[in-house]
């Protein structure tokens, strides 16, 4: 919850969601789970304000803000989920791509950039609904007795919370839309070619709307004792990228950030136009705030894994029992020791749309130990930032002359300071890391029928920033660079996609 005059985090909760792995590549979560996590956030928030003496009858707006590409359908007449939720980086529709590949002329993974400024992937909706659709009886069924909703996690949260079944509003935003390939970026509606494409019924797709206006209002749930925030109106919904860049008040051309979290996205506002990449980046809906207001787009380049390297040396290596552990082991060594590390766990995203890709960790010796590992995986979310950010600079022209930066990974120091000696240019961290729900949150408070939050310029407040500057002599990143590249060229071509299941039970 956030002061719309001062833009100031007055109070939160967090509660962390189940990843499931049923199976090799597959990421799934329960839609429930989600839900349920976001009624004891606003139960437990709202307990906290009335501590601090706030009252919550001041809540005048909610705002959305999500993981984009993951995947629900639901039954609209029970209210319940048909499936988990796909979760944006899962991999298990990769024999789905294949298919469809052979469908363009060429096997152009391309073939719709113009339209939806994406390249066929694993990555975005419409390849895991396509998944769903052939693969769970259930949804088939559904969508046959037109009882079925199809949404990324905003559409189910805000269909839900305004009533679900009795009436909920079945919508989704702009920045959520351009991310299912199904959307054309300049119409700004879904595109009956593509559904046709991917046979997708239109019917059971979202409304699609504004970053910034009233979709509804929330509606007293039995969940809630309190009934805290029945009938405030739900007015702000964002991408999570997004989010971080309007949080990060990235509004002119050419101003970008790097969001840390699960995976890393590099989001440059490019205006009112769209810039469309030759070096593998994504074109995305920056923002649309407000029905009547002007459609800003983005670059995007989109790193799979970033945070969940740090997860992975501590769940399944077991080298460390926290991220704060992992930052103490690679502070210890202070270099990897020419050890270098991809972790291309879920393929290679921008610039390269590998899925064939493999994590891999090289240039080991007998010398090599754990700090040095934590030290490479940490280095390795600083090289994939640099990748994306020479692509950047090269379809903008502009160089970017220093690096605004949000999400859970920035608090880690080291991370920050090998970040900027890597690109050789100041990384800049706001002191509050909560960027992508503060974007949320003036979305929210900005929607025509609220407006208690002013976008322009001249009200945003300045907000205070700790500084990284570069350290190391450029020549020594350059090598170190280049070393990487070597890296990740020896990561590629690993899995088939054919015999992608690895004799897994079915």
């Amino acid at each position: 919850v956030f002061n719309a005059e001062t833009a100031e985090l007055l109070s939160h909760h967090q509660v962390e969601i189940k990843q499931e792995f049923p199976r090799e590549g597959w990421v799934e979560q329960d839609p429930m789970e989600i839900l349920n996590s976001v009624y004891e956030c606003v139960e437990k928030t709202c307990e906290k304000m009335k501590e601090l003496n706030i009252n919550i009858a001041n809540i005048r707006a909610i705002g959305v803000t999500n993981q984009r590409e993951t995947t629900v359908v639901w039954d609209k007449t029970t209210g319940e989920p048909l499936y988990n939720a796909i979760v944006w980086l899962d991999l298990r529709t990769q024999s789905t791509v294949e298919h469809l590949l052979q469908k363009v002329p060429g096997r152009n993974k391309s073939f719709s950039k113009f339209k939806t400024g994406l390249p066929l992937s694993t990555y975005f909706s419409a390849v895991k609904l396509r998944w769903l659709l052939d693969n769970v009886e259930e949804i088939r069924k559904a969508v046959e007795d037109q009882r079925a909703m199809f949404g990324t996690i905003d559409s189910w949260l805000i269909w839900s919370l305004t009533g679900g079944k009795d009436g909920g509003i079945h919508c989704t935003d702009v920045t959520n839309a351009s991310r299912t390939m199904l959307f054309n970026i300049h119409s700004l509606e879904w595109d009956p070619e593509l559904c046709k494409f991917f046979d997708i019924p239109m019917e059971i797709l979202p409304t699609v709307k504004s970053s910034s206006e009233i979709y509804g209002v929330m509606v007293c749930f039995p969940v809630f004792e309190s009934g805290a925030l029945s009938g405030v109106p739900i007015s702000g919904c964002l991408g999570d990228q997004s989010a971080a860049l309007v949080g990060q008040m990235c509004f002119q051309d050419g101003q970008a950030k790097n969001t840390y979290g699960t995976g890393c996205f590099l989001l440059c506002n490019t205006g009112q136009k769209t810039v469309f990449s030759e070096h593998g980046l994504l074109t995305t809906i920056a923002y649309k705030m407000g029905r009547d207001k002007p459609t800003f787009y983005a670059l995007e380049g989109s790193v799979a894994i970033a945070g969940a390297v740090v997860r992975w040396l501590r769940d399944n290596l077991g080298i460390a029992k926290s991220s704060q552990e992992v930052e103490e082991l690679a502070a210890e060594v202070g270099t990897s020791y020419g050890c270098y590390f991809v972790p291309a766990f879920s393929g290679l995203y921008a610039p390269y749309w590998e899925p064939s890709a493999r994590g891999i960790i090289c240039g080991l010796t007998q010398f090599t130990n754990k700090n040095h590992i934590a030290f490479a995986a940490l280095e390795a979310v600083c090289f994939q930032t640099r990748e994306i950010l020479d692509a950047m600079n090269k379809d903008c022209g502009i160089p970017l002359n220093q690096l605004q930066v949000d999400g859970g990974m920035t608090n880690n120091k080291i991370l920050m300071q090998l970040q900027s000696d890597i690109l050789c240019i100041p990384v800049v961290k706001p002191s509050m890391p909560e960027t992508t729900a503060l974007g949320a949150a003036m979305a929210a408070g900005a929607a025509e029928g609220v407006e208690v939050w002013s976008l322009n310029p001249g009200d945003l407040t300045a907000v205070t920033c700790e500084r990284f500057e570069p350290q190391i002599n450029p020549e020594e990143s350059e090598y170190r660079y280049a070393r990487w590249k070597k890296a990740v060229m020896k990561s590629m071509g690993w899995e088939k996609s054919e015999t992608h299941t690895n004799g897994n039970p079915e």
